[in-house]
């Protein structure tokens, strides 16, 4: 009798599963884990299908599954996800399986946790640190050592005596669980009447089942965070497991301890930062439903859920959701797919939604949920815009007279000032002021940012740093580099020189130490330890600063001067957000905007608060020229050692289009950052209507076109939200 065959899909860069013979002793069945030989290694594959018609001819070579892992298979739902991912954003299901099995493999045995607990024995001497060990074990509960010794006060070795005299017993203790249970009825909130509106419509939600999108869309400070808690604690209360995604989990300190004030403990977390064995014990504890809240990185979307009920996704709108590398998948437009697959409800939460999401509200196929008042009747911040063509800084100098005076004002009330600028280092240009030398990366299309906190020169694109050199390697000129522009680090000099007696702060992401210490100084803003405050974006994602009252953006057309198709609305986020920090709790907020263009529709809408006309121009130029959510894109990247090679493919490629009297493919060009790494780039983009099937399109072409070759590199980006 012929033995069975399954395919086995690996989580390695390759599209197709492997067949493999499976040992009468084994029961297998789709989903279930396994091990297999692959080459030379053993790998952990998952069996994906039956084989029920393997090809004889290579029933000799092939091998048999291994064995059969102990560990929880994966469902259906999330196999149909992998593959759906995989055929959209034409990754290699491999690929995209290796996200869903981060479990951490061969890490050997944990290590035990040791406990002691009364054995009954009196010691044959009693001390005052004794006598305390003793109460503290009088209830005959089994307790780790550690907390024996803190909870009593006392050193180990008083802890270990008492054992060695009988007193005490050692045993091992089971693991910590990854979170404990969640109560849902632990510290209900006293909401206003819009919050309770909402929450008792997502609570609806929950209850009824079933796929649906909700977007939950409030002004900065409105409570959305504890009005989607409400339906989590639905969720919790029905034994089932929800998921909320948050753009940056390192920066989320807060968010955990008001999961914490309103359930009790904190949830499970899911992130890069996680240690080898957490990573494990989690994946475990998800996939067998001992967890029942995950909070996550957008990775979390690819755990192995027991029982998945509900998915969150907090700030939709924000670019980190995009992973840019590997798998090019957007995580809330996935989020939205997983949740219509699992056929449960999906909220999406911001205060500035996307584009995409906004015209899904508009056009009823989403629900949206408004709440147009911040929490405890709190004032919106009010926007003024500081024209620099009329009333800039003196040469030299970054921040306006009236911008230096609000923030005096700011303080000597007592209050806090934040000043944004979302670029870090010192400034982003060095050059030589004798001959215009400009020093530039070696390895990048890009100059070498001034980081004067590090003394060194940086490149942001590939890493590469040096020393300020001595001397002009142009013009061998001494002492001649000056800086040009601002960046965070020359602006705290400048609020020093303004505001001697001042506590100042700077957050930027290449100065962060560590997740735990970016997370005391969120802490330390927050206690009022600090009275300026200097930052990138990492202050505007959803902080709560009780005593800030004052915003200060120093440059607010950064980010409109990128021929970036979605630069308006990028830029309206970022700075509604970060303003949206000023006032939050006591006395009332005010943002200041330095622009050159206070005209721009983005800045008449902050200053007027008026998204809804920002929305409304915004729609109707994507509608006009075709653009997201109104057409399709998808860029193709093609990268090599030597200009004259990417080209040559890039051309050859764009060549081999298929033709199609919907699509238009443009390019090749240079992109706009040409060089990084020491590899020359150039780009395609292909543009098509919503409802064509670009990816079908694009799996046609690649399948007919000449394959890259050498050191070429070709990456496909479906839905890009970066155009360098």
């Amino acid at each position: 009798m012929a033995r069975r065959v399954v395919d086995v899909l690996l989580p390695v860069a390759l599209d197709q599963a492997y067949s493999y013979r499976v040992p009468d002793e084994l029961t297998l069945a789709p989903g279930d884990l396994v091990s297999v030989q692959l080459g030379a290694r053993v790998a952990t594959g998952v069996v994906w299908a039956e084989n029920a018609n393997p090809n004889p001819r290579l029933d000799n070579r092939m091998k048999d599954v291994e064995e059969k892992l102990d560990l929880p298979p994966l469902k259906p739902e999330l196999r149909t996800f992998i593959d759906w991912v995989s055929g959209y954003t034409l990754t290699a299901r491999g690929t995209v399986l290796r996200m869903a099995l981060r479990m951490g493999e061969h890490l050997g045995p944990a290590r035990e946790r040791v406990g002691v607990r009364l054995a009954g024995s009196a010691p044959k001497r009693m001390t005052a640190a004794r006598d305390r060990v003793l109460a503290f074990l009088a209830d005959g509960l089994a307790r780790a050592k550690s907390d024996v010794a803190e909870g009593a006060g006392v050193s180990p070795g008083v802890i270990d005596g008492l054992v060695d005299e009988g007193t005490l017993e050692s045993l091992v203790l089971p693991p910590e669980p990854v979170a404990r249970s969640p109560d849902p009825d632990f510290s209900p909130p006293d909401f206003m009447p819009a919050q309770r509106k909402a929450a008792d419509a997502l609570r609806a939600s929950v209850a009824k089942g079933g796929f649906g999108v909700t977007l939950l869309d409030g002004v900065t400070g409105s409570g959305k965070t504890q009005v989607y808690f409400e339906a989590v604690s639905e969720i919790i209360r029905r034994g089932r497991q929800a998921l909320v995604l948050v753009p940056e989990i390192a920066l989320t300190t807060q968010f955990l301890d008001r999961f914490a004030e309103r359930f009790g403990v904190r949830p499970a977390e899911w992130h890069s930062q996680l240690s080898q064995r957490l990573r494990a014990r989690t994946w475990t504890a998800v996939a067998t439903g001992d967890v029942s809240v995950v909070v996550g990185a957008r990775s979390a979307l690819f755990l192995p859920y027991s029982d998945l009920g509900l998915i969150v996704v907090d700030e939709e709108h924000d670019p980190a959701y995009k992973q840019e590398d590997g798998a090019r998948y957007h995580a809330r437009d996935m989020a939205v797919v997983r949740a219509r697959g699992a056929e449960i409800p999906i909220v999406l939460a911001s205060a500035t939604p996307s584009v995409e999401t906004e015209v899904n509200a508009r056009r009823g196929r989403y629900a949206r949920l408004h709440l147009p008042e911040r929490f405890g009747s709190q004032h919106l911040p009010a926007i003024e815009a500081i024209d620099l063509r009329a009333e800039g800084p003196p040469r030299g100098r970054f921040i306006a007279p009236r911008l230096a005076e609000a923030v005096r004002t700011a303080l000597g009330r007592g209050e806090q000032a934040l000043l944004f600028l979302n670029r870090r280092g010192y400034a982003p240009l060095t050059l030589c002021r004798q001959c215009g030398f400009r020093l530039a990366c070696p390895n990048c299309d890009a100059w070498l940012v001034d980081h004067r906190f590090r003394r060194r020169l940086v490149c942001h694109h590939c890493g590469f740093s040096m020393p300020p050199p001595a001397q002009c390697p142009q013009c061998q000129a001494t002492d001649s580099f000056v800086a040009v522009g601002p960046g965070v680090e020359r602006l705290e000099q400048e609020a020093a020189e303004l505001f001697p007696s001042s506590r100042i702060l700077v957050l930027s992401s290449d100065l962060v130490e560590s997740v735990e210490r970016l997370r005391e100084e969120l802490d330390d803003i927050a206690q009022g330890r600090f009275d300026i405050v200097i930052g990138t974006q990492l202050v505007a994602k959803g902080h709560h600063f009780p005593k800030l009252n004052l915003v200060g953006v120093i440059d607010a057309d950064l980010g409109l001067a990128n021929g970036d198709p979605r630069a308006a609305e990028r830029t309206f986020q970022l700075l509604h957000q970060v303003t949206g920090r000023a006032g939050r709790e006591e006395g009332r907020g005010v943002g200041y905007l330095q622009t050159h263009q206070p005209e721009h529709p983005v800045m008449r809408a902050l200053v007027a608060a008026d998204r809804d006309a920002f929305y409304t121009s915004e729609i109707e130029l994507r509608e006009k020229t075709h653009y997201p959510p109104f057409g399709r894109l998808a860029g193709l990247l093609i990268s090599a050692g030597e200009r004259p090679t990417a080209e040559s493919y890039a051309r050859r490629l764009a060549a081999a289009s298929p033709f199609a009297d919907e699509v238009r493919v443009l390019g090749p060009a240079e992109a706009p950052l040409a060089v990084v790494r020491g590899r020359y780039r150039f780009r395609l983009l292909v543009k098509s209507p919503r409802a064509f099937d670009l990816s079908g399109y694009l799996r046609d072409w690649l399948a007919a076109a000449p394959k890259p070759m050498g050191n070429i590199k070709l990456d496909v980006d479906v839905d890009p939200q970066s155009f360098l």
